[in-house]
C-alpha cells in the first residue's frame, strides 16, 4: 500500500545558497539610501525565515549570520523562546552593566551629605 500517509521530517539542508544570497539582500534593504518598499522588505524576511526553518545549525550557519547582521537578528527573533538573544554579544552587554552600576555608584557618593568640618566633625 503505497498511499499510506507518513509524516517525513525531511533532512535539513545544508546548502546556503539561497540563505546566503536572501541574508545579502536584507542587509542591502537595510542600508540602501532609497526608500524600500514594505512588501519588498516583508517578502525576503519571508522568505529569509521559510530559509532558516530549513537550514541546518552550525559553523558554517554561524559564519553567514556574523557577516550579515540584518539577518542574524532575524534569526535571533525566530529562535528567542528557546535561546534568547543567543546571537548578542556578551561582552558588550556585560561591559555596559559594570559600567552603568560604576556610574550608579559614583552619583551615590556624590549625592551624600558632607560634613562641615566648622561643625566640629570631621
Amino acid at each position: 500500500m503505497d498511499s499510506m500517509n507518513t509524516t517525513q521530517n525531511p533532512s535539513p539542508k545544508t546548502d546556503l545558497a539561497v540563505t546566503h544570497v536572501l541574508a545579502q539582500l536584507l542587509e542591502r534593504l537595510e542600508h540602501s539610501t532609497v526608500p524600500v518598499g514594505a512588501e519588498q522588505y516583508r517578502s525576503v524576511v519571508e522568505h529569509l525565515v521559510h530559509e532558516f526553518s530549513d537550514v541546518e545549525p552550525g559553523a558554517d550557519l554561524g559564519r553567514l549570520l556574523d557577516a550579515y547582521p540584518a539577518a542574524a537578528e532575524v534569526y535571533e527573533n525566530l529562535n528567542y523562546q528557546h535561546a534568547g538573544l543567543c546571537r548578542s554579544a556578551l561582552d558588550a552587554a556585560l561591559a555596559a552593566e559594570v559600567r552603568a552600576r560604576e556610574v550608579i555608584a559614583r552619583a551615590m557618593r556624590n549625592t551624600e551629605p558632607k560634613k562641615d568640618k566648622a561643625d566640629g566633625q570631621s
